[in-house]
């Protein structure tokens, strides 16, 4: 990981909110769609994990008949979700 920039603040809206400012949004490849996942410890300290929610990952995979269906036979039955 790159060298931390100084440190960033953001205010907490009224419904709970926080935005993420870009540059860290950047820097830690956060996305539309992430989750973060916040944790703390008996010290009160908080710690942050990005739990990344890549939709469509696999569109551009080709269908591969595993033995229990036909999944080339399915797709053009059902289509691509």
């Amino acid at each position: 990981m790159a060298a931390e920039e100084g440190p960033e603040e953001t205010k907490v809206s009224d419904r709970g909110m926080v935005t993420i400012p870009a540059a860290l949004r950047r820097r830690l490849d956060i996305e539309a769609g992430d989750k973060l996942r916040w944790q703390t410890d008996d010290e009160g300290d908080l710690s942050v994990e990005i739990v990344h929610q890549r939709e469509g990952v696999f569109d551009d995979f080709e269908p591969v008949d595993a033995g229990e269906t036909d999944a080339v036979e399915a797709e053009s039955e059902f289509g691509r979700e």
